[in-house]
Parts: structure tokens; sequence; C-alpha cells
């Protein structure tokens, strides 16, 4: 991974005061898409027999044109593109879009793809582009596109940016019927050049953009995107990110479709979190949570409040909060009074609220209502309505309810949200009213409290994160350690490991137990998986017996430990290389309840101790810790120094470290032990 040397100037390329088209079929389609949005600026087609497209006079050749143009839109074959584009960069153009596919994408169908994307990015020089395989993007606020298709965006003055790998994903994103302003969608293809976070730092820059929409594939340039995410944090702008290849199989066809490399899906979570950004699942969370992020630049860290006229959807906002983690607060004593002032003694007041239908219709009763849920505890307050379809139903019945959320978001010092439970029952032109009046709508239950969670998760995040451990570039063969030598190296670094000896035989194995006195296990060294080969005994109380199990065991080199039996709980610390984010640090359940509970959180090294402490408290094995059922808690400074000292073997050996895990660390009122390790290095 090698690192970034600072984002490219794509001023000129982005927002263009002459276009060039070079190409025929899809270059007329671009050319009419410039007409069709109105571009304000000069449009030259360039082709080398058609005398005319769309009606504009075309040029033969690039030495023709009658200045560098700021942006080129190269939508001829993929041979041809690369000398378009070494033409392009000797006249000074501001940057391409680069159509045709068939570059390092291909590479496994076609041999020599990799090598011609290569030769793309020579040509270029320091001209930006971007693609191959790319649609190219659309400026919607200044009116310039090179975009070869039908795309569903209006003009606006502000909105949010939208960039992804996939052409089609674009597409489909401007079809949107939301309300959601669009500034900006641009596809980034194979990143040859011009990554996806490069583009998405140029349009950070520019101050008319609300908010950051990011459909990512693969992660390629670490240091690019922390350079991204301090440009955000200046600018404290909004970004979503919607990261494909969470399975097997979709990071298989992410390498296919452009090269990328997914990369891990607990490091990928763990990567963008440490960025601050707010990652969902799906295209519909994809949208709300861009919603939310234009309208509010994010959360505070806080409860939900949620109110409804029906018990119904009350009951659905309270599962499907709870399902994604959000918390709704009990009501505090001023919210209950102004509640009961608003809705008189006839409504149970709880939250979420079912304050029924003896306001319905009394728009300043609602809007009451809907004020008297504010408070400090709060990130957020959601109204849950859906309003009739304007073809088939009256709709002026429900305008009760847009005059009361927009006269309580006077009132409020929290966001007021709308939200529909189906997005069919968040109609377009409703969205549009209360979104002038800054209330945010949101379309349909799931996705919008999906968008929620995803804010959440990272509403306190660090305001200037540590600089990532970034892993070396390339693979080679690994080898295990065995468990003494793991054990050693991690001692080295202030790990805590048990006392304990290395021998060679049975008759050693016992002598070696008299020696540490106690209890002892006896390990035989280079068996992979100990408890099913029969190569670990534990709770050896006499030399004799510690020799008899040796010599049951399979080898002939034994480790013999004393045994930790002042533990309280057991943990994983894992660290493992993921070449796209770095290294990921894994905290688990240990010992056999890894498996069992399947309880994790993963983070990047390094991470301090505040990071740790509170992924540790999200595990569903955490009460261990704390003492459950009034047994010792375990020593939570020793849990968290143990993270520590295994963090600074991870840096120490981070130019060839694969993995490192230590299962189970065993925690003790007083001290943690790790009683396992593995240790692969490359």
């Amino acid at each position: 991974m090698t690192a970034s040397a600072g984002p490219r100037d794509l001023s000129r390329l982005l927002r263009p005061r002459s276009v060039a088209v070079i190409g025929g079929g899809w270059g007329r389609a671009v050319v009419a898409a410039l007409d069709a949005m109105g571009f304000p600026g000069e449009v030259w087609p360039i082709h080398p027999t058609a005398p005319e497209i769309s009606g504009r006079r075309t040029f033969v050749r690039l030495e023709d044109l009658p200045g560098p143009p700021d942006a080129a839109y190269v939508a001829i074959n993929r041979g041809a593109t690369v000398a378009a584009v070494r033409g392009l960069s000797e006249i000074g153009a501001g940057g391409a879009v680069c159509f045709a596919s068939g570059f390092a994408e291909a590479e496994a169908e076609s041999t020599g793809s990799g090598g011609l994307q290569q030769a793309l990015v020579d040509a270029a020089g320091t001209m930006p582009i971007i693609g191959p395989n790319c649609y190219g993007f659309v400026n919607y606020l200044d009116g310039a596109l090179l975009w070869p298709d039908q795309h569903g965006g209006v003009r606006v003055p502000t909105g949010v940016a939208i960039v992804t790998q996939s052409s089609n994903i674009a597409i489909n994103l401007t079809m949107q019927a939301r309300a959601l302003p669009l500034a900006y969608a641009v596809t980034a293809g194979n990143q040859a050049q011009t990554g996806l976070a490069e583009i998405a730092h140029a349009l950070a820059a520019d101050l008319r953009v609300t908010a950051l929409g990011l459909h990512v594939e693969g992660v390629r340039d670490i240091a690019a995107w922390e350079a991204l995410a301090a440009r955000i944090r200046a600018r404290g702008l909004a970004v979503v990110v919607l990261k494909a290849g969470r399975s097997t199989e979709a990071r298989a066809a992410t390498l296919s479709h452009t090269g990328s490399l997914a990369g891990d899906a607990a490091g990928a979570r763990a990567f963008f979190a440490r960025l601050g950004f707010a990652e969902v699942e799906t295209l519909p969370g994809f949208l709300e949570a861009l919603k939310l992020g234009h309208m509010t630049g994010g959360l505070a860290r806080g409860g939900l409040a949620a109110l409804s006229s029906s018990g119904g959807e009350a009951s659905l906002a309270a599962d499907a909060g709870l399902a994604r983690g959000l918390a709704f607060p009990a009501l505090t004593d001023p919210q209950r009074a102004r509640l009961r002032a608003a809705l008189g003694p006839m409504v149970a007041l709880a939250n979420p609220l079912d304050y029924h239908t003896y306001v319905w219709g009394d728009a300043g009763r609602m809007a009451d209502t809907f004020a008297a849920m504010d408070g400090p505890h709060l990130a957020a307050m959601a109204v849950i309505a859906d309003f009739p379809r304007a073809d088939r139903c009256e709709t002026a019945g429900w305008d009760c309810v847009v005059a009361a959320a927009l006269a309580a978001r006077a009132r409020v010092a929290r966001p007021l949200l709308v939200v529909s439970t189906l997005p069919e029952g968040m109609p377009e032109p409703v969205a549009a009213r209360l979104m002038a009046g800054g209330v945010v709508p949101m379309a349909g239950l799931e996705p919008a409290f999906e968008a929620l969670a995803a804010f959440a998760r990272v509403a306190g995040a660090p305001v200037a994160p540590a600089p990532l451990l970034h892993p070396c570039a390339g693979r080679a063969a690994s080898r295990l350690l065995s468990e003494a030598k793991a054990k050693a190296a991690l001692a080295a670094h202030g790990v805590p490991v048990p006392r304990g000896e290395t021998v060679e035989g049975p008759a050693a194995a016992g002598l070696a137990a008299g020696r540490l006195g106690g209890p002892v296990a006896v390990k035989a060294l280079g068996i992979a998986h100990k408890s099913e080969s029969g190569a670990v005994a534990l709770g050896l109380s006499t030399p004799e017996a510690a020799r008899r199990a040796a010599a049951g065991m399979p080898g002939a080199r034994f480790l013999v430990e004393e045994m930790v039996e002042d533990g309280v709980a057991e943990l994983l610390l894992g660290v493992t290389r993921d070449p796209a984010h770095g290294f990921v640090l894994t905290l688990a359940a240990g010992g056999v309840l890894t498996e069992l509970l399947a309880d994790s959180a993963s983070l990047l090294v390094p991470s301090g101790e505040d990071e740790i402490a509170a992924a540790l408290d999200g595990l569903r094995a955490a009460p261990l810790l704390a003492g459950y059922r009034g047994r010792p808690s375990a020593c939570r400074a020793s849990i968290l120094a143990a993270a520590m000292a295994l963090q600074r073997f991870v840096a120490a050996e981070a130019h060839r470290l694969v993995e490192v895990e230590i299962n189970p660390l065993i925690c003790a009122p007083k001290r943690a032990v790790a009683a396992d390790a593995l240790v692969r290095f490359g």
C-alpha cells in the first residue's frame, strides 16, 4: 500500500467552463446531455469524419481546438483511449473521464489489460483522469456533466455529493424521489489514477456540498482516506458510506468489477468508524442517511424520542429502533408535564408515545405535543406518520401533521424528523415541504432507523484519531511460531504470560512441573489444534502427573506452565493484517465461548484505552468482567494494559506480521494473563 502523494486539483475537471467530447455514439449522448442540462460553457465535439454532432461543428484533432479544454470525455475504444489521454495531457487539458472498459478489471479474461491500465496512467502524467470503466459525473450545481446516459436529477443551489465505483448504481441513485438534493453524482470506475477518496476530497472543497455519500467497493490508499477524514472534520460535513464486499461472493464480484480489493468486512467497519463516517448496509438507508446528514450534519450523542397517533406504529418504531441499537430513554418529569398539558389526562405517557387522535386536526395542540418531547438527553425526535397517496385519496386531512411539525421545529433544539412507516408513505412533495421548513422527512421506518443508527455509532467519534498503522504491501509464505516463542515475543512487549519452561521429553516435563510448583498445564509443541489432538493437559498437581500426561501426547517437545486459576472471565485479543484497512484489533469472548457466542468488536491499531474500554463494554460478555451475580470483577486496568502491550508488539512487527491471537486472556481480579498465544509471520 503506497502512501498518497496528496490530492490532485480536480476543480477544472469537475467544474469545467469548456468540455471536449471525443467519440461518436456515446460521445453524441454526452453532447446531448450537456445541451439538455443547459451547460453554459463551450462544448467541442471531436470526431475524425462526422462534420457535426448534435448540431455542433466537430473538430478532427485535439490540436484544432480553440484552446485546452477544462474537461474531456473520452468515449472511444481502450487502445485509442490511451493515445487520446496522452494528447489531452500534452495540450494542457484540465482532466478527462475515460469511459472504455477492458483495463485492469478484465485482467483475468484478457491478459495485458492491467498493463494497458498502467499505460493509461503514464499517458495522463499529471493531468487528472477519472476511470476508466466508468460513466463519468453530473454536476447539478453548475449544469456541467460528462455523462452518456439518463439521470434523474435537476439543478440545485446546494446538496449532497455521491461518489460510487458503479455507474449503474449512480444512475439508480439519481432516480430517487425522496426530495434529497443531489449536488454531484460521480463514478470512479477502476480508480486507475484518481481514487474515490481523492474525488471525495475535491467535492468536499466545494462549499455548496452539504454531505458526502460514498459507495465503496475497495480501499486502496489508507493515507488518502485519512486525509479525506481530516478535510471532513475541518468542514464539519457528514459522510455516509455503503461498503460492498461483506460476503465472500461480494468480494469476488468486487474484484472482477473494478479490480478493487474489498478487504475484510470487520476491518471495513472499524476503518470507517475510525474515520467518523456513518456506515449503512442498504441503498435506501444510504439515501435516508444522506438526507439526515444534509439537514443536520450528523447527530450528537443521545437517545431517540418517537411519537405516533397509532399504538401499532409506536410499537413498530420501538422494535425497529431497539433492533438497531437505538435507545428510547424514559420520559423525564419536564417532558411528562409538557405532554400532560398538551394531551390531557386520557393518554398514557411513554417513549415511544402513542398520542392517540384526541388532538388530531388541531395543528396547534399537535405542535405542542411534538415540541413537548424535546429534551437535552436526546439526539433526535421522530414523528411517525404516513401520508395518503394523492392520486386516489383526499390528503388535506394530513396537512395538520406538516403544519404541526413545521411549527414544532421552530421551538425545539434537537432535530425533528417525520418518518413514514413505508417509503410510499412519504410523497416527494410532502418531503419537500417539510425539508424547506427544517424538518427531516424520512421515507420508511427501516431505512430511517438504519440511518439514525449509523450516525449514532459515530456520534462523539475522536476529533483527531491517531494515524493508522499501515500494513506493508505484498504477500509471502507465512510461518507459525511455536506457542513458547509466541509468548516470549509478546512478553518482550509487556503482555503478561504464565511462568513456564520449554523442555524435551516427558521426564523433563515432570521436572519442570516440580520447579514451577502447584498445578501446571502441559502442552505438546508444534501441534495446531491441541485439544482435538490430545496435546494439552490442564490442572496437573504433581510432577508425576505432568510426566504421565506428556508421555501420552504426540511430539517430543513440551511447554510446561503454571495454571492461572483465579480467572473470572476469558477474552480473545487478536490482530490480523488487512491489506485494505490496516491492522484489525479484535476483542471477543474467549476460550470455549469464542465460537459459541460469536461476540466480538473490531478496532484498528492503534486504538486508545478509551476506545478499547468502550468496545469491551459492548460485548455480551461484559457482565462477566464486571462481576456477574456476585462473582469478583476482573481487573479492567490489567485487561487494557494487555491490549496496549499487544498493540506495541504489532507496531514493532508490522513489517512481517500476518496475525497474532491471545486466546484466552484469562482475566482475574488482580491481573490478566495470556494463557495461549499464536503468532504468524510473513
